[in-house]
């Protein structure tokens, strides 16, 4: 009885940490953190990826449906109208992320293998993550941010946070913290 109710304190301390330190979109786009805005894509109901997986065909992916290309159109303007500029948009090779970018509408998209997602060991993890780190390393310090868009298990093997779909987390690739960023459609 003492150690679950050390254990549930524990956790409300953890939440009342992460909501209290999530920066605002408006607060983001008036002085954003690090160059990164690493975005998990929208809404794409089911879990995984079907067995017959093939990357350049959707129809053997797990793909966004209609609340999330709304949920992606609403990101967009958000975005838009809280005056954001990206430098890149980059995106995963799934499907459902290309499609996320597509309709922020934010720039020209362009595919960034470190960006795809080891979670059924479709790509290797280790690979996957050197790419991304290297490509992170090799961002200038200075300049409007990029925006990334790609899978939780990625966004959580860089920051340590996991995202739920169509949420932000601001990420410094100097100092590698990372600080969450509430969109509208969260």
């Amino acid at each position: 009885m003492k150690w679950s109710w050390l254990i549930l304190v524990g956790i409300l301390c953890t939440i009342a940490f992460e909501t209290t330190h999530a920066m605002s979109l408006k607060e983001y786009a008036e002085k954003p953190f690090g160059r990164v805005l690493m975005l998990r894509h929208a809404l794409a109901p089911g879990f995984g990826d079907p067995s017959n997986f093939q990357l350049r065909d959707c129809s053997t992916q797990r793909i966004l449906d209609e609340v999330g290309r709304e949920q992606s159109r609403q990101i967009g303007n958000a975005f838009r109208n809280a005056g954001l500029r990206f430098e890149g948009v980059y995106s995963s090779q799934w499907c459902r992320c290309l499609e996320t970018a597509r309709l922020i509408n934010m720039g020209e998209v362009q595919e960034l293998t470190g960006l795809n997602s080891f979670f059924q060991g479709i790509v290797p993890r280790e690979a996957t993550l050197a790419s991304l780190r290297k490509f992170l390393q090799d961002l200038p310090p200075d300049g409007d941010p990029v925006l990334l868009v790609t899978h939780q298990v990625t966004i959580s093997a860089i920051t340590g946070m996991g995202v739920s779909s169509g949420a932000a987390v601001a990420y410094d690739p100097v100092s590698n913290q990372a600080q969450r960023v509430t969109l509208p459609t969260d």
